[in-house]
């Protein structure tokens, strides 16, 4: 490794950021390939000899023996909280200076095997997501770069990772760009296309032409359908703000139980009886998605109870509408009871869901003859800018798996609508709504980001003459003459910040000699009115100097003098920290 690092230091830093672009691409898809294969061949294993025609009670035993694994793997291996993998990249590249634990480079990986393998109801997308960041931010520490270019490659690692899935490298940059909130410059984008170009081609080479979902479209976009369109984004919307309020109200409702063994239990029974209900639900939902894709809609209803009822486009639009409703709760249960996983697939099936459920109703009562898989996909895509709110993401990742644009006007559309409803009502994305509640999401606004990579003890200044109380004005006229600032500092002799002189209230004192025995640094000082600590947040210091006008803030710790921040300082620095943020 150190041969490798020397000859690395040899090569100029572009050409090194693209060789790690490409190796960081390469391993996200490899990644992305060993858990969908695991995924693929446990979840077969298991339920591959059970019948489609009504309900098998293995539903109710495989999520919780699924989830009580991945609990004593993070209890007792891993020792860590690995959940919600996007929200913990982006509290990462927020707080943590870019640094993401190694074990994060597998340990997903392994803990969502298992717990979407045996039926949870989630998605794999984010634990590979969060393992090829991990990747990522680990290769950056290997070569020691500087942080700006550990956000790259963390965002090169999220990229592949998405690109190696539904090998849809736009895509991949689509989320890192939307939802990670990476700087799109052409120093960036180069190493992003490199690493979705590579995660890609990898997944082309072992998986074929096939991958999770696959279809091409056969019924041309009618104009005449564009209201129907818009009326799914409105749809789409709303089940956006529904997917956001019940996750989160059904976590929060979890967290609230202290015992582990209580919440895998609880979790794990609840969860059990939801997809021995409705079998659709079990694990990430790709197979149910593919079912809409071919026409075969009512067998979402196989190895259910409700499997006699298939035939009945009513009592299937009822059951359905129940099934879009639940893939959250059973979600959000998954999660909160021990399981790992995340929210993209759910977003992708309840999309899918949502426009199957939209052309279903408009044929069946109003005699239409709109696609169903054509609406599926456009559900999906809406329902991806809703929740991650991320349209183009949702708009390119179903371009890229259509094969072709022929449905971009569609897509645009429906995402567009369904971004714009859920933003009236919620203006943080899943994935930022915990972070933007903490006050800790930086990556989303770039002022504040600057003002976060600011650090407030360095911008102090403490070049001050400081004043003992009991000098008198003659005393003071010399250390007026060696001061090359106008603030002068009173402080007692334990450091205790008494008051402060301006230059400008004793400056005509100065000329009058016969005061200089009468008046003492006591009956000058005044006590500043607005005032700082050493710890205080740059974002509470720039708001101080906004509310008060004052072009300099002492600086008090615990009562004594430490120094002044100068408005101008503020400023200088955090113009050449938001330069040092983008990254050329």
């Amino acid at each position: 490794m150190k041969k490798l690092e020397n000859k690395l230091a040899q090569i100029s830093e572009k050409n090194r950021i693209y060789m790690l672009s490409l190796l960081i691409g390469l391993l996200a898809g490899i990644a992305a390939y060993t858990l969908k294969s695991f995924i693929h061949y446990v979840s077969f294993f298991l339920t591959n000899h059970l019948k489609s025609s009504g309900g098998s009670f293995a539903y109710l035993a495989f999520p919780m023996i699924g989830i009580l694994i991945t609990v004593l793997i993070l209890k007792y291996l891993i020792k860590d909280d690995i959940s919600h993998g996007v929200s913990k990249i982006l509290s990462a590249l927020s707080k943590k200076g870019s640094y993401i634990k190694a074990h994060n480079m597998f340990s997903s990986l392994i803990t969502s095997g298992f717990t979407i393998g045996f039926g949870g109801s989630v998605g794999a997308e984010s634990p590979i997501v969060y393992t090829g960041s991990a990747i990522g931010s680990n290769i950056s520490r290997i070569f020691n770069l500087n942080q700006n270019q550990a956000r790259l490659l963390i965002g090169c690692g999220a990229t592949g990772a998405i690109a190696g899935i539904f090998k849809a490298p736009i895509a991949g940059i689509m989320f890192t760009l939307e939802v990670l909130m990476l700087d799109l410059t052409m120093a960036s984008l180069i190493p992003l296309l490199i690493s979705g170009i590579t995660a890609a081609t990898f997944a082309y080479f072992f998986m074929g032409a096939k991958v999770l979902f696959h279809f091409d479209v056969t019924s041309q976009f009618n104009s005449n359908n564009l209201p129907y369109y818009v009326l799914l984004g409105i749809f789409c919307g709303f089940i956006s703000l529904y997917f956001t309020r019940t996750g989160m109200f059904v976590e929060s409702r979890f967290k609230r139980i202290n015992s582990s063994f209580t919440k895998l239990v609880l979790g794990g029974l609840s969860l059990g009886l939801i997809v021995f209900l409705f079998p659709s639900l079990w694990g990430e939902g790709y197979d149910s998605i593919n079912k809409i894709f071919l026409g075969k809609g009512p067998d979402l209803l196989n190895n259910s109870v409700f499997f006699d009822w298939k035939t009945e486009p009513s009592v299937l639009l009822l059951i359905l509408v129940i099934i879009l409703f639940l893939k959250v709760v059973a979600m959000a249960i998954t999660t909160a009871s021990g399981g790992v996983g995340g929210i993209f697939a759910p977003t992708l099936f309840m999309g899918a869901i949502g426009g199957y459920i939209v052309s279903l109703t408009m044929n069946t009562f109003f005699g239409l003859n709109l696609s169903h898989a054509n609406f599926a996909l456009a559900g999906m895509g809406a329902l991806m800018a809703g929740v991650m709110h991320a349209p183009l993401l949702g708009i390119f990742l179903i371009a890229e798996v259509t094969g072709g644009y022929q449905l971009l006007i569609p897509l645009i559309v429906s995402a567009i609508v369904a971004y714009v409803t859920i933003t009236r009502f919620e203006p943080h994305s899943i994935y930022t709504k915990r972070l933007a509640e903490l006050g800790d999401l930086v990556t989303h606004h770039k002022d504040k980001a600057a003002m976060h990579y600011m650090n407030t003890k360095e911008l102090i200044e403490t070049d001050f003459e400081v004043l003992s109380p009991d000098l008198n004005l003659g005393q003071m006229t010399y250390f007026i003459a060696r001061s090359k600032r106008d603030l002068f500092p009173v402080t007692d002799e334990t450091g205790k910040m008494l008051g402060m002189i301006k230059m400008n209230d004793i400056r005509n004192l100065m000329f009058e000699q016969e005061l200089y025995e009468k008046i003492t640094v006591r009956d000058l000082m005044y006590m500043p009115e607005f005032f700082i600590s050493p710890n205080d947040p740059m974002e509470v210091i720039v708001n101080k100097f906004k509310s008060c006008g004052r072009y300099n803030l002492a600086v008090i710790d615990e009562g004594k003098y430490i120094g002044f921040i100068s408005r101008a300082r503020v400023f200088s620095v955090y113009r050449d920290t938001m330069a040092d943020l983008s990254y050329e």
